[in-house]
């Protein structure tokens, strides 16, 4: 079995993407829920590989199998941007959020937000 942090293709991270939203899924419900625009068998393809990769097991439920994600979405998530912020910030956690707030409009609400968990996460730095 190859680690869990293998990179996704697009039509991988679909896939995980129903998984995550469904909790589990039958390669059926996935092609469904995708609105069909990929052949059934290809869906069944991308979740053997993605089996493959690690990222998801199945049970049997009767003829079908149920493919549920390895990992939470916040964990994978975590993980994923734990690779972005060192592949194209260099590590710096202030180089990606100024990035990120340079780059796109921010609500007041947001930034609120954000102000709160910056407070939050200076008081966890002082214990």
């Amino acid at each position: 079995m190859i680690a869990i942090g293998t990179k996704l293709s697009r039509r991988e991270n679909e896939v995980m993407d129903v998984l995550f939203r469904k909790g589990k899924a039958s390669a059926r419900d996935v092609w469904s829920a995708l609105g069909e625009e990929r052949t059934y068998s290809t869906i069944r393809k991308l979740l053997s590989i993605l089996e493959e990769k690690g990222h998801v097991t199945h049970q049997r439920d009767g003829a079908a199998f149920v493919y549920t994600p390895r990992q939470r979405r916040e964990t994978a998530a975590k993980s994923a941007l734990s690779r972005v912020v060192n592949t194209f910030f260099e590590g710096s956690v202030e180089g990606t959020v100024a990035s990120l707030l340079g780059g796109s409009k921010v609500s007041s609400e947001e930034l609120e937000r954000i102000e709160r968990l910056i407070e939050q996460a200076k008081e966890s730095n002082k214990k």
